[in-house]
């Protein structure tokens, strides 16, 4: 991470009122399902940590552009690569007098010609070994690579891996990178996830502001990787603010070809306010990293809960952004696509309160504010279960109003030894918004119920963004049951908006 000023913004408040001019309405292309991501396991990102500090060890006490060390870094991650399967390739640059290494590893398979790129620079600056700086970054993509190969992942899009050098000197590595790939090539690359700075041992959980919630923003399609990060996150309960894309880590040169990026940091020398403090533990009026840029960058400069979730959050985002295309393992015995009309009803028990906004299988029309998308057409089709299909002709038509909306399926046959129930979903909302508002995922069966998804909202924007869900419904085998959905504007005038399709059920 270069060591320059103001790496966080927090995201900034918007008005309740929402002009009609701000909506449009066109089509956008379906993210397909994905198989479930793997955990990565804490254990195997420390080992390669400890083997980054053992080769710091053994090369003056620092992995640094033109200095021994960082080539041993590339050939540590590459041996690794190489064994697991995946393309590598060392491009060489030269900077300062010294030779400097990026490595590129790309998964064989998936659409050449549609990219999803993750990268994180593994040189440190000459004080230290740079384990958290970034160390973390490093070992964290690497073990997911490792995932990938591990889990025989079959994405749509194709994956490709970079480490990049010579950061610390001013993103030297993944701009050389970026500025020689022929412009044909470049327009491949779909998207770019960048992790600098993973495993700070006084952290804030922070995502790129793709949305320009609290700035600029990324190109056009950051948004959609800002929320696939941002979900993960909400999945563990753990809250994540903006950081702004200041040109501080390795997307400065991704961005300024205009492609979609996003990434988390976990901070660097800003010190953490007594609100972070209270929002995520910690120290307040400390720095998120006492060790930034100095000797003491070693293996113990680490919190394990932030390295370990943020590894997580890695894998969610490349395998929900890749389109596995996977199915839950065992068979499908119940399967709905919702292209045809399989007996949903709304409001079933007639309790629905929403005025406007109400639950119906329909085609969906692609709805946007000011960037923030709100309503997506069907996941794997033209069809879902959506709250007012049509796009409306002001803010405050077809989402969410008035309380609560309900549909619910038929009657559906468990049979023994059933495991699983899948679908994908989305809750889609803008900052004068709360936690009032939801939307909840029910199974009724003959003897109670279980709610398998209850996502709230909060009082930020969140864009709409297709996202696979699983739950374990082993105790409703040999049974009859319904799925419920529900969503709601429970908490004053806000404007919401909710998705559901592609269910499954297997053993």
């Amino acid at each position: 991470m270069l060591a320059t000023a103001g790496a966080v913004s927090l995201a900034l408040s918007l008005s309740a009122a929402v002009p009609a001019s701000a909506l449009t309405s066109g089509p956008a292309r379906p993210s397909p399902a994905v198989k479930a991501p793997p955990d990565i396991p804490l254990a195997n990102v420390k080992a390669h940590l400890s083997q980054l500090q053992s080769i710091a060890n053994a090369n003056g006490g620092n992995r640094a552009h033109g200095r021994p060390g960082h080539k041993a870094t590339i050939d540590y991650i590459k041996g690794k690569l190489d064994a697991a399967g995946f393309q590598t390739a060392i491009q060489t640059f030269s900077y300062g007098g010294a030779t400097g290494y990026n490595l590129i590893a790309d998964w064989p398979g998936g659409d050449a010609n549609n990219v999803l790129m993750t990268g994180a620079h593994s040189d440190s600056v000459t004080a230290g070994p740079g384990i958290n700086d970034n160390g973390s970054g490093s070992a964290a993509i690497l073990e997911t690579a490792l995932a990938v190969a591990r889990e025989g992942l079959k994405p749509a899009k194709h994956l490709r891996f970079g480490w990049w050098g010579a950061e610390e000197l001013g993103l030297i590595g993944s701009n050389y990178y970026v500025n020689n790939l022929p412009s044909a090539e470049r327009s491949k690359i779909k998207g770019y996830l960048n992790f600098d700075m993973v495993g700070s041992p006084n952290p804030g959980y922070f995502a790129y502001d793709g949305d320009g919630s609290s700035g600029s923003g990324g190109p056009a399609g950051s948004a959609e990787i800002e929320n696939v990060l941002r979900a993960y996150f909400s999945s563990i309960n753990v809250a994540v603010r903006d950081t702004a894309f200041d040109g501080r880590s390795d997307y400065g040169g991704f961005i300024r070809y205009g492609i979609p990026a996003g990434g988390m940091f976990t901070g660097a020398e800003g010190r953490k306010t007594s609100a972070e403090a209270q929002l995520w533990g910690g120290q307040a009026g400390v720095a998120y990293d006492r060790c930034y840029h100095s000797s003491c960058d070693t293996s113990s400069n680490i919190n394990d809960p932030a390295l370990d979730r943020n590894a997580d959050a890695i894998a969610y985002a490349v395998w929900t952004l890749a389109g596995g295309g996977g199915e839950p393992p065992g068979d499908t015995v119940y399967a709905d696509d919702l292209e045809a009309d399989t007996g949903w009803t709304a409001n079933a028990g007639g309790s629905d309160t929403a005025t406007s906004g109400r639950f119906e299988r329909a085609v969906p029309q692609t709805t946007t504010y000011s960037g923030t998308t709100l309503q997506l057409p069907g996941n794997s089709g033209s069809t879902a279960l959506v709250t007012g299909s049509s796009a409306g002709a002001d803010a405050g038509a077809n989402d969410i109003d008035g309380g609560t909306t309900s549909i619910q399926s038929a009657p559906i046959s468990v049979p023994a030894g059933s495991k699983t129930l899948s679908f994908s979903w989305y809750l889609a909302h803008l900052n004068n918004a709360s936690s009032s508002d939801y939307l909840r995922v029910r199974v009724v069966g003959p003897n109670g119920t279980t709610t398998v998804l209850d996502q709230a909202a909060s009082a930020a924007n969140r864009a709409a963004a297709w996202q696979p869900k699983t739950a374990d419904i082993s105790a409703y085998a040999g049974q009859s049951v319904r799925i419920q959905v529900e969503a709601a504007d429970a908490g004053g005038a806000s404007l919401v908006e909710a998705g559901l399709d592609d269910i499954k059920i297997t053993k």
